[in-house]
């Protein structure tokens, strides 16, 4: 299920009716008249849509056969013997799986590496380690080590909603009561059929500053 959110600003509310006429009518008649705790408030009705949105499905796949490596230790030989090192160290690593190396791709500026497996599955006993040891010349150095990931988004679509069963009430006034007082106020103005309304099915009003409201597709 797609959640579309909506912002509800200070002194707006909206409310969902169970029969998409009644909200349609409200919406027509424009202009209410509500008593809030004995007070007189002109409120607009407005329909309700949703601003223009982006939905899409995220997808991560991990590599089996790759991990990076980051921190390399900025050692005093040719980059070809580093390269020779990390391949020696990931090799039959006993704490992390390995196996056999099938590449080393390593960048000397930027301190990092892949390391790619020959056997599929082998990078995965590293997916629980985020430093690893790495041994030079009798010293231990400790790698960050991460999975290698591919992510890629599908099914990209602009959607821009419209519920017929919703209204977005504007101009009501701030009053002393609590909000949730308020709230009921209305909602009982608005489930009386003399005044034009229907059985609600949901309702929120905000008072002061702003709260998220979610839409189910």
């Amino acid at each position: 299920t797609t959640k579309i959110p909506f912002r509800l600003n200070q002194n707006q509310a909206l409310l969902t009716f169970e029969d998409e006429e009644v909200a349609q009518r409200l919406i027509k008649m424009g202009k209410h008249t509500v008593n809030l705790d004995n007070k007189i408030a002109d409120v607009s009705v407005k329909p309700f849509t949703l601003e223009m949105g982006i939905k899409f499905e995220l997808h991560v796949t991990v590599s089996g056969k790759r991990i990076n490596v980051s921190e390399v230790p900025d050692l005093s030989i040719p980059e070809d013997w580093v390269r020779d090192k990390l391949e020696l160290n990931f090799y039959k690593s006993e704490r992390g799986g390995g196996g056999e190396v099938e590449n080393v791709s390593y960048d000397k500026q930027s301190r990092t590496a892949v390391i790619t497996f020959l056997r599929p599955g082998a990078a995965n006993g590293f997916v629980s380690y985020t430093k690893y040891p790495f041994f030079v010349n009798g010293r231990c150095y400790r790698l960050s080590v991460s999975p290698d990931t591919n992510v890629h988004l599908e099914k990209f679509q602009l959607y821009c909603g419209i519920s017929k069963k919703t209204i977005l009430l504007k101009g009501i006034r701030e009053m002393e009561d609590d909000e949730e007082s308020v709230q009921d106020m209305i909602e009982i103005h608005f489930q009386k059929p003399s005044n034009g309304g229907g059985e609600i099915e949901h309702i929120k009003y905000v008072s002061k500053g702003v709260t998220w409201v979610c839409f189910e597709e």
